[in-house]
């Protein structure tokens, strides 16, 4: 059972690279000439999308890695996180119309871009050097953790995508489902629970 899952399942590390190329391509859909309704809606988007990201990073991810290793680095993108989710509080109280709104979505796209290259050259090549064997396992509880934090939000989380919405609707919907790990999220506990299921009926054999 455990190998089929390990098939079907997300590990921690591709979950938090998949969430970094989605972050970004939310990013790209930002244009400083856009309405103040389009704005509004990407930016809501992305502040949800990260704050989800941190958080479950900082419940699940990095005491894992805290416990295998005291490198530096882990410190490091720890304090990002922190400088990220500042500006993240910073831009939920402008609005659009702002002078400096554009600079300030401009400032934090930077920093998630330091932050992930970060992460992707240093941090997760270690994670899976010192997580070999429980990256699967953290890729499901970070699963399980991600629907419980988005089902109460699923409300803010339409609104901001209705407001996203210009020219092609259903490709910028996707990007922002993907964005907040939506899609994967509900396609991996799909494939857990279908996997379960093809146990009990005997279709998959239990090693």
């Amino acid at each position: 059972m455990n190998s089929l899952l390990s098939h079907l399942q997300p590990t921690a590390t591709n979950m938090i690279r998949l969430d970094h190329a989605h972050l970004m391509s939310v990013f790209q859909q930002y244009r400083p000439g856009a309405t103040t309704r389009v704005k509004k809606g990407l930016v809501a988007t992305i502040c949800t999308a990260l704050e989800i990201h941190a958080q479950i990073d900082e419940e699940i991810f990095y005491p894992a890695m805290r416990e295998a290793t005291a490198d530096e680095s882990i410190r490091k993108s720890l304090e990002e996180h922190a400088e990220i989710n500042r500006m993240v509080a910073l831009l939920r109280k402008m609005e659009p119309d702002a002078t400096d709104y554009d600079e300030t979505v401009m400032a934090l796209m930077r920093e998630v871009m330091h932050h992930m290259a970060n992460e992707e050259t240093i941090v997760l090549p270690a994670a899976e050097r010192l997580l070999t064997d429980s990256l699967g396992d953290l890729g499901m509880r970070m699963t399980k953790r991600r629907l419980q934090l988005v089902a109460p939000r699923g409300g803010e989380i339409a609104l901001n995508m209705g407001r996203a919405v210009s020219g092609n609707a259903a490709a910028l919907s996707m990007t922002a489902l993907s964005a907040l790990g939506l899609a994967w999220a509900a396609r991996s506990n799909f494939t857990a629970t279908s996997a379960h299921r093809l146990v009990d009926h005997g279709v998959v054999n239990q090693p």
